[in-house]
C-alpha cells in the first residue's frame, strides 16, 4: 500500500529535522567542551575521568538519536550492551569508557549533527514555504541519509555483534551445564542415595535382631559382617551425600543462597565461626533470586573460598556478604588470616585455587578481585550478572 505524501509519517520527519538543528548545536557544544577539556588536562587526575565523562555522554545522546531515528525515520539498529568494566570503582569505568568504540562513534555522531542540522533544518524550513510540491521528497531523502548515518556510527560494530553472540553462546552452555549438574544430583538424590538409604534400614534391623538372640561361632561371625556390612553402607551413603553437595546441593536448589551458604558457614572449621550475611532484595524491596547458573557459581566459589580460609589462611573468624546491585550479584568473603594469597601484583597465582575461580567467575562475565597483603586481613570480592545472557535472552 502507497503511503500518502502528506501522511503523519512525512510530518513525523519534518519535525525530526526540524529539532535536528538545536539538537545538534546542544550536542556540538557539549561534545566540543567537554572532549577538549578532558584532553587539555590529561595529564592532571581529572583529565581522563572529564575525558570518559564526556564520551559517556555522547554515548547517551547516542541512545536518544537511535530511539528518535527508529520511531521517524524507520532505521534498523539495534541497542548495545551496557558498558560493562573489567574492574569495580572509577578506574575500571574510565578505562572501560575510552576503549568503547561506541562511545567515540557517538562523539563523531555528536560532531556531525550541527553541519547536518543546519542543512536539514534549513532546506525543511524553505520548503515548508515555498516548495510544497517537493517537500515529502526532500524530507524522505534527508530521512533516508540520516538513517544511513545512524546505522553507520549508532549500531553496534559486527565484532561487538560477534562478542554478543559467542558470550550468549557461551551463556548457553552456563546454563546448560548447570542443569545438569542439577539433574544428576537429583538423580543421585531420588536414586541411589534413597536405595543406600533402605540397604541400611534393612543392615540396622538386622544386626538388632541378631544382637537379640544368642549366635552359634557362626552366626557371630555372619553378625559381624552384617555389622560391618551397615558401617560400610553408612559411609558409602555420607559419601554420596558430600558427592551430591558438591555437585549442586539440593538446599541451594529448594531454599536458595541464604540457607546454603549458612549450611556452608556451619561446616567451616574456622575457631570463630563464619558469620553470614544474605540481602537479595530487588528494586521494590521483595527477596528475589538470581539465576540459578549465576547462583550456583556464588555459592561454589563461597564453598572454596571458606575451605581455603581454613586450611591456609590461619584465620580466627570469616565473614561472607552477599547483596544485590542493580543488575549485579556481589559476593564479598573476608579474614582475618595472615594474607600472602596473592603474587605480588595482586593476581592470583597460576595453577592455584583462586585462579580457578577467577576463571569460573569470568565465564559469566563476572569480576574477581583478591585483596591479601602479607599479614592480612584478605578480602576477596566477587561481582556476578544477576542473569546470564542467555537467560535474559530468554525472557
Amino acid at each position: 500500500m502507497n503511503r500518502p505524501l502528506y501522511g503523519a509519517r512525512m510530518w513525523r520527519q519534518v519535525g525530526e529535522h526540524l529539532i535536528g538543528f538545536p539538537i545538534g548545536v546542544a550536542s556540538f557544544v557539549f561534545t566540543v567542551l567537554t572532549l577538549t577539556a578532558g584532553a587539555g588536562f590529561s595529564l592532571t587526575v581529572v583529565g581522563l575521568p572529564l575525558l570518559a565523562g564526556g564520551l559517556r555522554g555522547c554515548r547517551g545522546l547516542g541512545g536518544w538519536a537511535r530511539r528518535r531515528a527508529r520511531s521517524a525515520f524507520g532505521a534498523q539498529v539495534a541497542e548495545p550492551e551496557p558498558l560493562r568494566p573489567a574492574r569495580p570503582g572509577v578506574a575500571g569505568l574510565v578505562l572501560a569508557t575510552l576503549a568503547d568504540g561506541l562511545c567515540w562513534r557517538s562523539a563523531l555522531y555528536c560532531l556531525l549533527m550541527l553541519p547536518w542540522g543546519i542543512i536539514s533544518f534549513t532546506l525543511t524550513l524553505v520548503l515548508l514555504v515555498v516548495g510544497w510540491p517537493v517537500l515529502p521528497f526532500v524530507v524522505g531523502w534527508l530521512a533516508a541519509a540520516h538513517r544511513v548515518l545512524v546505522e553507520l556510527l549508532l549500531s553496534p560494530g559486527a565484532a561487538e555483534q560477534r562478542v554478543r553472540e559467542l558470550e550468549e553462546d557461551r551463556g548457553a552452555v552456563v546454563d546448560t551445564a548447570a542443569a545438569d549438574l542439577r539433574r544428576i544430583e537429583r538423580d543421585l538424590h531420588d536414586g541411589a542415595q534413597a536405595r543406600l538409604v533402605a540397604l541400611a534400614m534393612d543392615l540396622g534391623l538386622a544386626k538388632e535382631k541378631l544382637l537379640d538372640t544368642e549366635l552359634s561361632a557362626e552366626q557371630a561371625s555372619a553378625a559381624k559382617m552384617v555389622d560391618a556390612a551397615h558401617g560400610e553402607v553408612k559411609l558409602a551413603l555420607q559419601e554420596l551425600r558430600d558427592l551430591a553437595r558438591g555437585i549442586h546441593p539440593a538446599v541451594l536448589t529448594d531454599r536458595g543462597l541464604d540457607a546454603a551458604l549458612s549450611a556452608v558457614a556451619a561446616r567451616c572449621t574456622v575457631p570463630g565461626g563464619v558469620r553470614v550475611n544474605v540481602d537479595l532484595a530487588g528494586p521494590d524491596g521483595t527477596a528475589e533470586r538470581p539465576d540459578s547458573a549465576v547462583e550456583g557459581i556464588a555459592y561454589f566459589t563461597v564453598s572454596e573460598l571458606l575451605t581455603n580460609t581454613s586450611k591456609h589462611a590461619g584465620a580466627s573468624r570469616a565473614t561472607v556478604d552477599v547483596w544485590r546491585s542493580a543488575d549485579r550479584l556481589m559476593v564479598q568473603v573476608t579474614d582475618d588470616g595472615k594474607g600472602g594469597a596473592t603474587l605480588p601484583d595482586g593476581s592470583p597465582r597460576p595453577g592455584g585455587g583462586l585462579a580457578g575461580l577467577a576463571e569460573r567467575v569470568g565465564a559469566v562475565d563476572g569480576v574477581f578481585l583478591v585483596e591479601s597483603p602479607e599479614g592480612g586481613p584478605t578480602s576477596v570480592t566477587v561481582e556476578l550478572p544477576w542473569r546470564t545472557r542467555a537467560a535474559r535472552a530468554g525472557r
